[in-house]
């Protein structure tokens, strides 16, 4: 069992067609869409288009896959999972970061999984000033309620924007004037670089680090020391290490 599978225990699901479709029509915030393998006729294809329109991951699953999100209700081929808090936009964190003032500072998770440590970061993102985290649709943890409740209430008020492709995301908002760092092995001192300007850090997956073709697209690779055995700290913590360097500059605390 994976952990994204993990974190849908004792979420709010809606299984049902009806059911489904009334959460879509209301505007409802929804994660993802689960159907079953080869439904796309008829109600269910009906569905899938308006999940479409809205933005919202569609994920083809077996049945058993079904019956275990919804702890055997009677789904009839469709289940949704509600999403804590609705996505933002790209155009939304840019507009928060004008709104106060200040440099534009994303954080961007590339293929975060587990839900802990996205909220974590979001919580972190709240604390350190940052103007909203971005993610990608696939192989990545949305805004699940395992991750809002480890946010610590943060979800509330980081927008999260939930791109199709993550390098395409870093070249536009490159091309609006943000430097972008990937925080992997191998980069230069984490505390060397100036992050008075327009800021993304990239935080990598838990397993694999930043993607390589992500890692391509960044200006800069930055590293933390490991002074220890072990080659790497947790995705939130190296996170969190390096966000409070952004914050401290921009606070225009000195150090001695």
């Amino acid at each position: 069992m994976s952990k994204e599978e993990q974190s849908r225990r004792g979420e709010d699901v809606i299984a049902g067609r009806n059911a489904v479709t009334e959460a879509l029509r209301s505007g409802r915030p929804i994660d993802s869409l689960y159907v079953a393998r080869g439904t796309h006729t008829g109600s269910i294809g009906a569905l899938i288009a308006k999940a479409k329109k809205q933005g919202v991951t569609i994920k083809e699953v077996d049945s058993k896959k079904l019956d275990y999100l919804c702890g055997n209700a009677v789904h009839q081929g469709v289940v949704a999972l509600v999403a804590a808090h609705a996505y933002a936009t790209l155009e939304d964190l840019f507009a928060l970061a004008q709104e106060r003032g200040e440099p534009p500072f994303f954080i961007v998770a590339d293929e975060l999984e587990d839900p802990h440590n996205l909220g974590a970061i979001l919580r972190t993102a709240e604390c350190a000033g940052a103007h909203g985290v971005i993610i990608p649709k696939r192989r990545s943890v949305g805004l699940t309620y395992a991750v809002g409740k480890a946010s610590a209430g943060a979800v509330e008020y980081v927008p999260v924007a939930r791109v199709t492709n993550i390098a395409a995301a870093l070249e536009e908002i490159k091309q609006r004037g943000v430097w972008t760092y990937a925080a992997d092995m191998d980069g230069q001192n984490w505390c060397s670089v100036d992050y008075k300007g327009p800021v993304a850090l990239v935080i990598g997956s838990e397993g694999f680090g930043v993607s390589r073709l992500v890692k391509e697209k960044c200006d800069f690779v930055i590293s933390l020391p490991m002074k220890g055995k072990i080659n790497s700290l947790n995705a939130s913590v190296a996170c969190g290490v390096i966000c409070y360097e952004v914050a401290r500059q921009r606070s225009g605390i000195v150090t001695k």
